[in-house]
């Protein structure tokens, strides 16, 4: 008989798979009180208040469930005693997967809830499933919000079609009543405005339509008006498949410019554009190695404070010195770990702070400056508290041609050689997009479970420059394949792994990347695992064409012989691996008829194949039950 003493093994598949259970949180202005949204059981959500007082109890004051109404996506506070959130609902409108958001406010007591998006109709023909947005959250001790809402353009009734059916206004809106004062007039062509922080509408970005194909056309164009009023002016525009061009972020009224992106050097840089009709353009901050890719704002005036990059890990460049000091100062504390500042009071006398690293999944804090005290609140991630992670390396590997290849490297805990062990490449979605140093649930599970994992940042990724990115990892997908397969004949070579044991798992364009490995390399991995995967090119590029995206993805995917040679679908013969796959059926960001199709194929081959479905979850299978079930799935699946 076991001792009533003993353990029972733990369940990493749970702990790991599970959602982090605070999925939103915000400091009332007066910074005494929480609203944070709280992840349930399947795909429950519910929204919470609490004060910040020592020992103060949360009271529940909303549920959803995903179905119906929708699911809660995120709240921030109107007023000391009202919230405004927002809700998204998915479902499949004659075959199609369609999402709507709304915006909503309530007390932050319960009840007296309003509606503050125009009213639509998931399932209407011609509804615009854009609830608008909060563009300034500035002006609110009235009751009030700044929105963007869509409208259904007069006269334009009976020509319109689902993609362009109405025009996107601001209004000020009362979130006690759901009294609305038209500010900006409905454009159809307007996809989003920023306002100065302070009330003001100052930028406008449209998106014209090709009028011969019903398509989006690949250029944004920005508008500004100046800051004594008047008319829309031109001010730049952006290609958005090559990211040339100004892309407008956060306009400083203080100086009267709008902070933005723009390339120098074939590189990602801050720029701010002057608002006065001359143009004058000013470099903030470019770096010499990488993509500058964030803008650091604080405050409900969403005051500039910095910029961030990452190079081996994300780093931090302050404009402003009395924040620098503070973030310093709360790293030290904490052990160096990474602050990032989630909200304030709006005399900013008190900060919602969170606090994380590679091998902290990450916890919140109240700093109040004044009393120099730090308090912790929650913590998103409470079954991995007693789980000893493990650090992530940053490493380098040469590819075939020479190039060395940036990426991480995760050992299972206690280990500090690869030697033996079974391993597993990662490579990373988008294509555009890359890795960065941090806690990653997918790579410590792994880990956990005995695997050295790889993840390479494979030229395709962005964030390091137009040369690596190349022509992103569809059209170059043979380079961005050389990476990731060089990888894993670097973790044979130099670091020892098992051959027998040597897999890769992949999600969404790394599920391509892992798929395609199998074609390009059949002998080198022993087990592919693909999520949520795009499988065909030419598929893609039809599915994208139904939502208005087809010149755009025509572009980007490209022609010619790569859109055959570059699906694994069209070249399942050549995989040699058994393949395990995972896809939700309300994924908007790759069709599930992609794994379908990748299935189908491998099996007209005789080859190994099972596909598992998810009913009615989108593309990261947003529920903790369901990451619990597919991280079981893969580990009986995989070499060990």
């Amino acid at each position: 008989m076991a001792s009533a003493s003993a353990k029972e093994p733990a369940d990493n598949a749970a702990r790991f798979g599970a959602l982090e259970s605070i999925q939103d949180v915000s400091l009332s202005p007066d910074g005494n009180r929480l609203a944070f949204i709280e992840q349930g059981p399947n795909r429950t959500r519910r929204l919470l208040v609490v004060e910040t007082a020592e020992g103060a109890k949360p009271r529940q004051i909303l549920t959803s469930d995903g179905s119906g109404g929708g699911n809660l996506s995120w709240c921030g506070w109107v007023t000391n005693a009202r919230l405004a959130c927002q809700t998204f609902v998915r479902d499949n409108v004659e075959g199609d997967i369609l999402a709507a958001t709304t915006i909503i406010a309530l007390d932050a007591t319960g009840g007296n809830m309003r509606i503050l998006s125009n009213r639509r109709s998931l399932r209407s023909l011609y509804a615009d499933f854009r609830g608008g947005s909060v563009i300034d959250w500035s002006s609110s001790d009235n009751g009030s919000l700044l929105m963007s809402r869509s409208y259904v353009p007069e006269g334009d009734v009976r020509t319109r079609i689902v993609s362009r059916a109405e025009g996107l206004g601001v209004d000020r809106v009362d979130s006690v009543t759901g009294a609305a004062r038209r500010v900006e007039a409905a454009n159809r062509d307007a996809r989003y405005y920023l306002s100065d922080g302070h009330g003001n509408i100052r930028i406008m970005a449209t998106q014209g339509y090709l009028s011969s194909t019903g398509q989006f056309e690949p250029t944004v164009r920005f508008f500004y008006r100046p800051k004594d009023g008047g008319g829309w002016k031109p001010l730049a525009q952006n290609d958005v498949v090559t990211d040339s061009g100004f892309q407008p972020d956060t306009v400083d009224a203080a100086t009267n410019r709008v902070y933005g992106f723009q390339k120098i050097d074939g590189r990602m840089a801050v720029v701010a554009m002057a608002l006065d009709g001359t143009g004058a353009v000013s470099t903030i901050y470019a770096h010499p190695e990488v993509d500058v890719d964030d803008i650091m704002r604080v405050g409900r005036n969403g005051r500039i404070v910095g910029i961030s990059y990452v190079t081996d890990q994300r780093e931090a460049a302050m404009t402003d010195p009395g924040i620098a000091k503070m973030t310093g100062a709360l790293s030290k504390t904490l052990g160096g770990k990474q602050i990032v500042i989630v909200d304030a009071s709006a005399d900013e006398g008190r900060y919602l702070v969170r606090a994380e690293s590679d091998i902290d999944p990450g916890a919140y804090y109240l700093y109040t400056p004044k009393a120099r005290e730090l308090r912790p609140l929650l913590v998103p991630r409470e079954p991995l508290l007693d789980v000893a992670l493990s650090p992530v390396k940053a490493i380098t590997y040469p590819a075939a041609d020479g190039t060395m290849i940036p990426g991480y490297l995760t050992l299972p805990p206690g280990r500090s050689d690869a030697r033996g062990l079974p391993a597993i490449v990662m490579p990373h979605g988008g294509p555009s997009s890359r890795d960065e140093w941090g806690f990653d649930w997918l790579a410590q599970y792994f880990a956990q479970s005995g695997y050295a994992v790889l993840q390479p940042n494979y030229r395709g990724s962005s964030g390091y420059g137009d040369v690596w990115y190349k022509n992103n990892g569809f059209q170059s997908w043979k380079t961005a394949l050389g990476d990731v397969t060089d990888g894993g004949r670097w973790l044979l070579s130099s670091q020892g792994v098992d051959a027998k044991k040597l897999s890769i798992v992949g999600w969404s364009y790394g599920g391509y990347a892992a798929l395609q490995s199998g074609v390009v390399a059949p002998d080198l991995f022993q087990a592919i695992v693909a999520i949520a995967p795009v499988t065909d090119l030419a598929q893609l590029k039809a599915e994208e064409s139904k939502f208005g995206g087809g010149t755009i993805n025509d572009r980007f995917i490209g022609s010619g012989p790569h859109i055959r040679e570059g699906s694994p679908a069209q070249n399942a013969e050549a995989i040699k691996a058994p393949v395990l796959m995972f896809h939700g059926s309300f994924d908007q960001n790759v069709d599930i008829a992609q794994a379908r199709t990748m299935r189908r194929a491998l099996e007209g081959k005789g080859k190994r194949v099972e596909l598992v479905e998810y009913p009615e979850l989108a593309h990261s299978l947003e529920t903790s039950e369901a990451r619990t079930d597919m991280l079981r799935r893969i580990s009986a699946f995989l070499p060990h």
